[in-house]
């Protein structure tokens, strides 16, 4: 990377304030509850944002707790999150998700990652939002956003989001822990593209690497 990651940062923040926040920052920012995140979270798998926070929405006003969620009948939490990408595997998940929590952990969700990381369906990518998001605590949430970008830049040189995630805790600054998801997300998701992204429209290109890029536009 040809520049600083402070620069980067920078850049990055008022770049994406054009653009609207992943729909699981849009959960957090109308409440802290982690049930909410980690439930968002499970359904934007796989799953566009607009579709997520639709189903997010549907869902948490029929249910907003672990509890409520058992109870929910399995048609209804079906209905709700539909058309999220593997609806029916989603509603099996978020039936056993709850029922662990209220069996193992007296119906509130863990703030540790390894303890999250127990549930069936969550990975790093999971674990790491809802401890950051929910709990304010640090952590890295790296998805196939962070991934790439990261290693366009230059900034890490890695083969998979674990290795990524691994790398960042050793070079980016605890500040940017928490806010690094949102902001490579959403520059991903509309201008730093897997495929033919828009370099020349990109304010970071003079301190890119553009590793791994072989057409843009």
């Amino acid at each position: 990377m040809k520049g600083s990651i402070h620069e980067v940062v920078a850049i990055l923040k008022r770049e994406i304030a054009r653009w609207k926040v992943p729909a699981v920052s849009v959960v957090a920012e109308r409440s802290r509850d982690p049930f909410q995140i980690l439930v968002s979270t499970i359904l934007s798998l796989r799953t566009k944002d607009e579709t997520t926070e639709a189903a997010s929405r549907r869902l948490f006003s029929l249910a907003r707790t672990p509890r409520a969620m058992l109870r929910l009948d399995r048609r209804a939490l079906r209905d709700a999150i539909y058309p999220v990408c593997f609806y029916r595997n989603k509603t099996l998940r978020l039936k056993e998700i709850a029922r662990v929590l209220i069996a193992d952990y007296g119906g509130r969700v863990p703030d540790d990652i390894d303890e999250l990381l127990k549930l069936k369906g969550v990975g790093r990518k999971t674990a790491n939002l809802v401890v950051t998001l929910g709990f304010g605590k640090p952590g890295i949430c790296v998805d196939t956003h962070v991934h790439r970008i990261a290693n366009r830049l230059g900034y890490v040189r890695t083969r998979t989001p674990e290795e990524t995630e691994t790398a960042l805790r050793q070079v980016l600054p605890k500040p940017y822990w928490t806010v690094i998801n949102d902001l490579l997300v959403t520059y991903g998701q509309n201008l730093c593209r897997p495929v033919s992204p828009w370099c020349s429209r990109c304010r970071l290109s003079r301190l890119c690497d553009r590793a791994g890029v072989t057409t843009s536009r």
